[in-house]
């Protein structure tokens, strides 16, 4: 059943999340208070890198299906479902700002025209639903009636547009038959698994999930610390623990860590949430620390292979914080270049998305066209992301672009006993070196 979505906020979440309901046949209108993003986004560019994303939203606006505008009353006008997907930063205690959600909660019930199912897209905290319902009900007319529902956001950066048309489930958080109803009928079209919860266990499934898959991160990140003081290969261990279906080899891969919008801003506020609910998350904390572990282990490995790093100079092949994207939020790359900074190094980087970004926050580094370019005359090359383009390169040619054939792998992406045959100084992540 086809039903006049609204969508405020055409961030990554709100973006994918308003193409891909038009997708599905609904009628959706994109509002956001940026006056040039909607104009780019009206003639089909798309401000954010996301595979499949600049299609659907194209073909969507061809048949009249998925509109965008700067004006709330324009995208209330018809609207029976109106997602809040705006941004949740985190404050500086951890805790999320929620002054976006309050102010959009606002504004929608001044002006809706209608019965709305109002759903908070966007991340939350616990009880935040309780906060929109008393919002809408202090500054709503009498004579419409509303619903909060939540309805969490899975989705993968480099994969969103699949994660989103073929999920593997739906969580609703409601609290009546009638906007139940409703988001039954949005969803229809999918055939994944619907789970539909209380608004605020709907809440928590998200931190909570997200908390999880960073917990095994920082897990098998330890576990890497503890295979290189005995010799052991994580990739090996990881294989063995993932064989075990109540593990699961998701996420059991060793590295520089997690980042990106969510993870770390998820446990911040998770860990802030539980503390002002009576409990002391210990274990999220830990996980916290060993992540950011992971960024100082790469510069004492290159300290290890180079002594000084002052002077020295580093080739950094990737910078988004995960393949497939151009998000640099919290990326290991991001982090480890600043101490190298610190440390004196002169710094060259490639990344073959995210550098256009990188230009409006990281200084005082070399920007080179291409992996080649960034090993010229390098003392060392670290590789922070597993961008597949350097799965493809000529490893032979590179080294013979390098001053020392140092070669830090912080995503263990090639073997050690190829670059060992190479001629290479190899270090990766918790494997024994060649």
């Amino acid at each position: 059943m086809k039903k006049h979505v609204a969508v405020i906020g055409t961030g990554y979440v709100g973006l994918v999340t308003g193409a891909c309901l038009a997708e599905i046949g609904h009628s959706v209108v994109c509002v956001d208070s940026d006056k040039k993003k909607v104009q780019m986004l009206r003639r089909g560019v798309i401000p954010i890198y996301e595979p499949g994303l600049d299609k659907v939203v194209v073909k969507n606006s061809r048949l009249k299906r998925l509109f965008f505008t700067d004006r709330l009353l324009e995208g209330l006008d018809r609207a029976e479902i109106v997602f809040i997907a705006v941004n949740t930063p985190p404050l500086p205690n951890g805790e999320a700002d929620l002054s976006y959600v309050e102010t959009v909660a606002k504004q929608v019930a001044q002006n809706m025209k209608r019965y709305t199912v109002v759903v908070e897209k966007s991340t939350v905290p616990v009880n935040t639903g309780e906060k929109v319902k008393q919002t809408m009900r202090l500054y709503g007319k009498e004579h419409n009636g509303f619903d909060v529902v939540s309805n969490p956001e899975f989705l993968r950066e480099g994969s969103a547009v699949e994660d989103f048309l073929k999920p593997d489930r739906i969580v609703i958080g409601v609290d009546s038959k009638r906007a139940d109803k409703m988001m039954r009928e949005l969803y229809a079209p999918f055939k994944g698994k619907l789970l539909v919860t209380d608004i605020k266990s709907a809440e928590l499934i998200k931190h909570s999930s997200n908390s999880f898959l960073a917990t095994k991160i920082s897990f098998i990140n330890a576990v890497a610390n503890v295979c290189e003081c005995v010799g052991a290969d994580v990739n090996l261990v990881a294989q063995g623990m993932g064989m075990d279906p109540r593990i699961g080899k998701s996420f059991l891969k060793a590295g520089l860590g997690f980042g990106g919008s969510c993870f770390p801003k998820d446990l911040r506020a998770y860990i802030k949430m539980a503390e002002q609910s009576g409990y002391h998350f210990d274990l999220l904390k830990t996980v916290q620390k060993i992540n950011e572990d992971q960024h100082n282990w790469a510069i004492q490995q290159l300290k290890k292979a180079l002594w000084n790093l002052k002077g020295k100079v580093v080739g950094v092949w990737g910078l988004a914080f995960k393949p497939n994207t151009d998000d640099l939020r919290n990326a290991p790359a991001l982090s480890i270049i600043e101490k190298l900074l610190q440390e004196g190094s002169v710094v060259r980087v490639y990344d073959p998305v995210a550098m256009p970004k990188a230009k409006s926050i990281l200084k005082n580094v070399v920007y080179c066209k291409n992996p080649y370019e960034a090993a010229q005359k390098a003392d060392a090359v670290l590789l922070a992301t597993e961008w597949e383009e350097f799965k493809k390169l000529n490893l032979k040619r590179i080294k013979t672009h390098m001053q020392t054939p140092v070669f830090l792998d912080g995503r263990n992406l090639y073997e050690p006993a190829s670059m060992a045959a190479m001629g290479y100084q190899y270090h990766s992540v918790g494997r024994p070196n060649p």
